[in-house]
Formats: C-alpha cells, sequence, structure tokens
C-alpha cells in the first residue's frame, strides 16, 4: 500500500504521472524528474542519467541563522583569501569592493596554486561616506577604482591555508581607468559615439569562463556610476573579455548586446559553433543566447575571440518556445508592420523608433526596447545561467519579481531541440521554486559539481531579509540540490551568511578540495558608518565589515 511507505518528493511525482507533475514541482520546489517534461534523464537514479567519477563529499545541512558569521556544515572551514582594501601586488593596488563573481586559473596544472579573478560589482558607504546630490571629486576617483575586477595570486600553505601571493606578476586590477576595444557591431557606430575603444568597466556582476581559458565579466547596474562620473553610458553595460595571463588582452563584445549582464554560459552547437547564454538582471527583462557565425577550432586558442564580433543575437519567447533574432531586420518588420503596436516596456511612437533602430549596432546598444519588439518574454530577473556540463539542458535562475507575485523566484531550465545548443526552439519546465516549502528564496548563482549537483546562493534583498514572508529563511545561504541519491530534489542548506550579505561566485578547484566564495555588502544597510550592523569577518583591528573571498576548505573525494 502506498500508504505504508514512506512518501519523499520524488516518490510523489511518479505517483502522480507527467499530466500534473509539472505544477506538482512547482509547488514542492524542485523539478519534473519523471516524464516527458524531462526526457534527457536516463535512469531512475540520477537526474542526468548517468555516474560520475568524482563526487564531491557530502554534509550534514545547517538550519537558517541570523548570526553576522559565515556558517558551514560540521568538518568545513573557512580563509579569508581577499578582502576589501587588502595590497595584492608589489605595486601596491587594493582589492576592489562589492567582490562577486570568482574563477580559478591553475598554475602549472596545480590545485593549491592559481590565478583567481574576482569581479568588483559596487561600492557604498565604507568607501564614500554620506554621498550628497553629486559625488566629489575623490569620491568618483574611487568609484571608479574600486569597482571592475582583481586578478589575484592565490596559493595554499603547508597547514592548509589559502593565502595572497602579492609578488605575483600577474596580479592586478581592471577598472574604470582601463582600456578596452570594442568588438562587433557597435564599434565605431554612431550608437556609441563612433569610437572604437572605451575606457573602464565596472558594475561587474557575474561572469563566465570562455572555452579558450578566458574570462566573460558582465558589466550589470552600470547607469548610476557612469551618471556621477558624467562617462557616455552606451560604453557600459556590455560583455567584457580578459586574459588572467595576458594584461594586454581587454575586450567589449557588443555583439552580445548592451543590458544589465548578470553573467555569461558557454557551450557549442553540434555544428560546432559558440552559443553564449545570458540573463539581463532586472525585472521584466528577458533571456538571451548568441550564436557565433563561425566554429570553434580548440587549436586557435584565444584568437577564437573574435568569433564573438558576428554572429546571431537572440532572445526568448517562453510562450512559444521560440529564439527570436534580435536583428535590424526582425525590428524593422515589426516596426513596419501597419498593425504596429509597442509592447510594454517600450517607449516612443513608430516613427521615432524607426528613427532609433536603424543599424545593428543601434540594436545591440539598445538591445533591451530591442528585443521586446521581436517578442521576447519579460521574466522575473533572470540572472546567473548554466549550461549542465552533463546534458546540455540550461539552467536560469530567475530571482523574483514582485511585480508579478513571484516573491521567492525559481529556476528553470531548457531543454534545447534535439539536444542542440545552437538550436532556434526549446522547451523548458520549473526545476526548483523558492519558499518556504524548498527552504530557500531568491536564487542567484548557480555552480555545478563534478556529481551534477547544483550549488545555489540565495539574494534576499538586505532591506527584507529576517522581515514579513522571508522571516524564515534568515540571513542569506548557499544550497545544495541533489541530483541523485536519497535527497535528489531537495534543497540542502550547506552555508549561512553574516548579516546583510549575499554570497556570490561559488567556484570549484579542479579536484573539488575547495570551494571559492565571495562574501558580498555585510552591513550594507549601514547609515552611519561609525555604527556598522555588521563586522564580518571580524578581523582584528578592523572598523567596518569587509567584502571578502573565502576558500572553504573541508571537502572529502570519493
Amino acid at each position: 500500500m502506498i500508504e505504508k511507505q514512506q512518501m519523499n518528493r520524488r516518490k510523489f511525482l511518479s505517483y502522480l504521472g507527467t499530466g500534473a507533475a509539472a505544477l506538482a514541482a512547482a509547488s514542492a520546489g524542485l523539478g519534473s524528474l519523471e516524464g516527458k517534461a524531462s526526457a534527457a534523464s536516463k535512469t531512475a537514479d540520477h537526474l542526468f542519467g548517468f555516474n560520475t567519477n568524482r563526487v564531491t563529499g557530502f554534509f550534514e545541512p545547517i538550519e537558517p541563522s541570523d548570526a553576522d558569521q559565515l556558517i558551514l556544515p560540521n568538518g568545513f572551514s573557512y580563509d579569508v583569501v581577499a578582502a576589501y582594501d587588502d595590497v595584492i601586488n608589489q605595486a601596491g593596488e587594493k582589492f576592489g569592493q562589492g567582490a562577486d563573481y570568482n574563477a580559478f586559473f591553475p598554475l602549472e596544472g596545480s590545485d593549491t596554486r592559481g590565478l583567481l579573478v574576482t569581479n568588483h560589482e559596487y561600492t557604498n558607504i565604507f568607501l564614500h561616506g554620506p554621498i550628497g546630490d553629486k559625488m566629489t571629486p575623490t569620491q568618483i576617483h574611487n568609484e571608479l577604482y574600486y569597482q571592475g575586477m582583481s586578478v589575484t595570486e592565490v596559493y595554499q600553505d603547508n597547514s592548509g591555508t589559502w593565502k595572497l601571493d602579492t609578488k605575483s606578476k600577474y596580479a592586478r586590477r581592471i577598472n574604470g581607468f582601463t582600456k578596452f576595444e570594442l568588438t562587433g557591431p557597435a564599434k565605431n557606430s554612431k550608437a556609441v559615439g563612433n569610437v572604437s575603444a572605451v575606457t573602464g568597466t565596472f558594475a561587474n556582476c557575474s561572469g563566465g569562463v570562455t572555452l579558450w581559458n578566458t574570462v566573460m565579466s558582465c558589466e550589470e547596474n552600470f547607469g548610476e556610476t557612469a551618471a556621477y562620473a558624467s562617462l557616455n553610458d552606451t560604453h557600459y553595460g556590455w560583455v567584457v573579455e580578459i586574459d588572467p595571463f595576458d594584461s594586454k588582452f581587454l575586450r567589449k563584445h557588443t555583439a552580445l548586446g548592451r543590458f544589465n549582464h548578470e553573467n555569461t554560459a558557454m557551450g557549442i552547437a553540434k555544428d560546432g559553433r559558440v552559443v553564449v547564454y545570458m540573463g539581463d538582471d532586472k525585472k521584466d527583462a528577458c533571456v538571451y543566447k548568441f550564436v557565433s557565425k563561425g566554429k570553434y577550432d580548440a587549436a586557435k586558442g584565444r584568437r577564437n575571440s573574435d568569433l564573438l564580433s558576428e554572429g546571431t543575437l537572440y532572445v526568448a519567447n517562453l510562450k512559444g518556445g521560440q529564439w527570436a533574432e534580435v536583428s535590424i531586420d526582425a525590428v524593422k518588420k515589426v516596426l513596419n508592420n501597419d498593425k504596429f503596436k509597442a509592447p510594454s516596456g517600450v517607449k516612443g511612437t513608430k516613427e521615432e523608433l524607426l528613427q532609433k533602430f536603424q543599424t545593428q549596432g543601434d540594436v545591440v546598444t539598445n538591445c533591451h526596447e530591442a528585443a521586446l519588439l521581436v517578442g521576447g518574454t519579460p521574466t522575473d530577473r533572470p540572472e546567473d545561467v548554466e549550461i549542465s556540463p552533463f546534458d546540455n539542458t540550461v539552467f536560469i535562475c530567475h530571482t523574483n519579481n514582485d511585480n508579478h507575485g513571484n516573491i521567492h523566484g525559481h529556476i528553470t531550465r531548457i531543454f534545447e531541440t534535439d539536444n542542440d545548443l545552437g538550436s532556434t526552439s526549446f522547451d523548458f519546465e520549473i526545476f526548483a521554486a523558492g519558499g518556504r516549502q524548498s527552504g530557500f528564496s531568491s536564487p542567484d548563482n548557480l555552480a555545478f559539481d563534478s556529481n551534477g549537483h547544483l550549488w545555489v546562493v540565495t539574494d534576499i534583498s538586505s532591506s527584507s531579509l529576517n522581515k514579513g514572508v522571508y522571516t524564515s529563511f534568515k540571513n542569506n545561504g548557499l544550497f545544495v540540490i541533489p541530483t541523485s541519491g536519497p535527497s535528489q530534489g531537495d534543497a540542502l542548506q550547506f552555508a549561512s551568511g553574516p548579516k546583510e550579505c549575499e554570497m556570490t561566485g561559488p567556484f570549484f578547484t579542479p579536484d573539488e578540495r575547495t570551494l571559492f566564495l565571495s562574501i558580498q555588502h555585510p552591513g550594507e544597510n549601514t547609515t552611519d558608518a561609525s555604527k556598522p550592523t555588521s563586522m564580518w569577518p571580524h578581523r582584528k583591528g578592523d572598523k567596518i565589515p569587509r567584502e571578502a573571498v573565502v576558500a572553504i576548505r573541508g571537502f572529502k573525494l570519493g
């Protein structure tokens, strides 16, 4: 009898059958693990259909916490590797503020020494103090200096502790004063002021690693800094590419569109073209992918970067399961229709829009509006996008959108037609839904471990933490959703962050013995810098909290 068996969520779904599975999954907090919606699944014991040859050691989940500490399961510890204002090299350059995305690049194949690339998203009161109607020249300089990116060399000493090597020849800052080459259709276009190069990167949120071992960094909420510094805002909001090992390789790829970029996820279509998935982190914004014109050639190494200069930009139409071209031809076709009516989110008359969109440079520079014109689906803050390394399904964090009543967000899983990342059609499911039933709210960044388990950090806004419907979640956390074993589909809490922080940029070393993680904006709600609401990481002598990257240790491999 069914009622005499122990009933877990996965069994519950299997009893329901495929017709009701998706709806039940959304309310239960996990994806449809049975039936047609998960056609990519091949066996009952693993969501991706096979076992892998290395397993990240498991843990005893922790309870939510509102303490001003980074709390981990028993057996795990962390080192503060680099914190805001730490010196990173012999030139005296300082680690930036607003630590976000991380990527680790081994040196000479080492799992214990390598280059760590970290994004710096924005600054706060602990740098500037109070800000009036406009920033002072010193505040503007610091705003541009402390955002951007840091390249640091990190290593694990004989005691197992991770540290900075400030003597590194690679360590450097990339920020609002760094020169970048433009590539793609907006280069030399009227839309960006007829320039081929621009100065500065800031508002660097998440990112991604390319197939040729460079880093993509994404400019997100760039408008305020550009305004404070009186900069041309069309020079920002792009995807940046840097080479950690070469300080002269600095590009902004305009073919990938200009919007509030969260991250990039790169893969290969069946025919060899490069595919880049991206989210636009704001309410009622869209999900994109770029497919290169040319094909990837591993032998060309970094020269493959040129593939990002020419190709087709698409936006997801979720209702139709189609990738719609975001091109000047597609935009003009819509605008020239006798029955044209501007969709919500697009301002201007037909004549004004025809004047605005005349070239592909105009389209990529004003990408959000162009995407809505061609049928892109407005969604609920699409943040991190990741391609499963096991089955080519695509996972998207929709953090939340109270305009739509989506308070706790969800994770969408896309199935490309024929399992081809270059396809122009797809199906999708709600893989996990935030809320009391799942134990997490407002998913943000994603990472996979070698067993296919999904690691998820959350981004409940600091003003909402420990209040109202967010009370039960307490501080923001790091969760693991297993894709195999008895806990498959359950969100297990691995870490709880200090007060008013979000944890960002989870990234494993190749041997998975260390997880790098950023602790961003602890004490964010502070209004008087002399009375901070957090003091994490509680370093001796500090009078303010410091955003930092930590290295989490304690993983055991099976």
